[in-house]
């Protein structure tokens, strides 16, 4: 498997889990590590992973109200041959997001370092 095709099969997975509301899922994309951040609220949203997954567990999933899957890969790029970041989108619960992901690779696995997003009003998200 290719870098490229790792980071797409963990965004997928890191989109999956979303979607599902899947905590184990999203605890195996995430490196322990990670971090959460939105400047959308005031003061900036930030959390670490131990804040953030229970956070997802108590929402009530897109799958469960039937919301149409989906998400959009913009772009992935690499820094070198341990770092890379992509651009994704998609749209849950009325809000569209663009996240702004950093990957690490470590143990030869890569895992999201860090999620920084943009939320909007939804509108649609289409590719690009």
């Amino acid at each position: 498997m290719t870098n490229y095709s790792a980071i797409t099969a963990v965004i997928e997975n890191y989109l999956d889990g979303l979607y599902r509301c899947d905590t184990e899922l999203l605890g195996h994309v995430f490196h322990p590590k990670a971090i959460y951040a939105t400047a959308d609220e005031i003061p900036m949203l930030y959390r670490t992973m131990d804040k953030y997954l229970p956070v997802v567990a108590a929402r009530v999933s897109p799958s469960s109200r039937n919301e149409p899957q989906n998400g959009v890969i913009d772009s992935i790029e690499f820094a070198g041959e341990n770092t890379a970041f992509a651009r994704v989108r998609c749209s849950m619960a009325g809000k569209e997001y663009v996240d702004l992901l950093t990957f690490v690779q470590t143990e030869n696995t890569w895992r999201i370092i860090a999620k920084v997003f943009q939320m909007t009003d939804q509108i649609s998200v289409k590719a690009a």
